[in-house]
């Protein structure tokens, strides 16, 4: 862990010499608020703003002719934003697209991928997203297949994490694919998807990841990894705004498959407009595009990317393992009623920090009647989210703080125990 301070002075000096500091002010922040909610949505900057005006005015002076003529052509706004997403996960160009949202994009991908053989299961974990269980479920029941018997779920020793070596343990000869996700919502932990990639691959099992709590935040080399595919969304860390529109990977290799969701924007491109009854899938990701691509929704992530270009993945990453650490050092310091329930190595910690408290969910409250946006999980986390492209180290330093003084004086105890819609 670096050599952290508990003053304030510490957090002032760091943020004078943080070389993305300046970044924080092409965001919009709420006034009077440190926003430590990235992890769920990122906040809109000046520069997805002016992306979505453009889209706006394109469609205003355009019309139909932006399909066409608007910058970068409408036609290609979904290649060519998966152009630009591609640095952030480590592929190839043509690897990448944006379309659809999460939900659909795992519906398709895992509906291609999964091996129809009799027996063949998937090997998913206890702490998923619960829409991945529901999208995978549904695929098997849409083949016949009973999804729980199908589904090899690894479970947690310790209701926080995931062992990797369950995970590669619970693969088997009836195994057809392992689909996890990069970094479990709840607790913050980051899993090795090299490893977990590598022995899939030697047990000939397809690999799949979703980054919704990763992109943006940690590198990722799918590519030369060897990922089969993987999902994410687009308004976490990479700022591109509520319900935008997600992006997927699928490695090279698989170029050709007819996905399970065929759709006419999949549709090679030379040839879309011919208007064929036979589906002709793209050889690329761009296969796996199935309605017209929401130019609207993805405007803003065309402007949020801007920022990412100008600086790199590796540089942003540093930055937020060392807000995470202090956040973690700060807990371990000043907050003794509090527990970290996200892994201390670096190495296995995605961009936010659980704490747990048992009245985690009046505390989350009062932090919010404070003015500190965080979010409760179910049944004792708090997390707080240091997004490093506009979150500093005195914000920290600040919500730490606002933190000590709510225990201190107990002043959750205000607020009504109403958590997960019981009272």
């Amino acid at each position: 862990m670096d050599d952290f301070e508990v003053g304030r002075e510490f957090a002032v000096q760091r943020d004078e010499t943080d070389p993305l500091a300046p970044l924080a002010d092409r965001f919009y922040d709420p006034d009077d608020e440190w926003y430590m909610d990235g992890n769920s949505l990122g906040l809109l900057s000046e520069d997805a703003e002016e992306a979505l005006d453009q889209a706006v005015e394109e469609w205003r002076e355009q019309a139909i002719r932006g399909w066409t003529d608007a910058d970068p052509p409408w036609f290609y706004y979904g290649e060519q934003l998966g152009d630009r997403l591609a640095p952030l996960v480590g592929a190839k160009p043509e690897e990448v697209v944006v379309a659809n949202s999460t939900t659909v994009n795992i519906h398709t991908l895992v509906g291609t991928f999964y091996d129809q053989t009799e027996g063949a299961k998937i090997v998913v974990d206890e702490l998923d997203f619960p829409t991945d269980h529901y999208a995978i479920r549904s695929q098997l029941r849409q083949r016949g297949v009973d999804p729980d018997e199908a589904l090899t779920v690894v479970e947690s020793k310790d209701g926080r994490t995931i062992e990797e070596e369950d995970v590669i343990d619970a693969l088997d000869d009836d195994t057809a694919m392992v689909f996890l996700p990069s970094v479990l919502y709840r607790s913050g932990q980051l899993l090795d998807v090299e490893r977990i990639t590598k022995a899939a691959h030697e047990k000939d099992v397809l690999a799949g990841f979703d980054l919704a709590h990763s992109v943006g935040v940690v590198p990722h080399d799918l590519s030369e990894v060897g990922v089969d595919f993987a999902v994410w969304c687009s308004y976490k860390y990479l700022n591109a705004g509520p319900g935008a529109i997600a992006g997927l990977y699928v490695n090279e290799r698989h170029f050709g498959e007819t996905p399970a969701l065929a759709g006419w924007w999949g549709h090679e491109k030379d040839t879309q407009f011919e208007m064929r009854t036979t589906y002709t899938p793209a050889q690329s990701a761009g296969a796996f595009q199935i309605g017209t691509i929401p130019i609207l929704s993805a405007a803003p992530l065309a402007g949020a990317l801007e920022i990412f270009e100008e600086t790199s993945i590796e540089a942003i990453r540093e930055k937020s393992v060392s807000l995470t650490e202090y956040l973690v050092f700060l807990v371990d310091e000043r907050l003794d009623d509090c527990e970290v329930g996200t892994p201390r190595d670096s190495d296995r910690r995605g961009g936010h920090v659980a704490i747990e408290h048992p009245e985690a969910y009046r505390v989350g409250e009062a932090l919010k009647e404070r003015g500190v946006v965080v979010d409760f999980r179910p049944p004792n986390v708090v997390r707080l989210c240091p997004s490093p492209l506009y979150v500093g180290y005195e914000d920290v330093w600040e919500v730490a703080e606002e933190l000590q003084e709510i225990l201190e004086t107990r002043e959750y105890e205000a607020f009504d125990t109403r958590g997960d819609g019981v009272t």
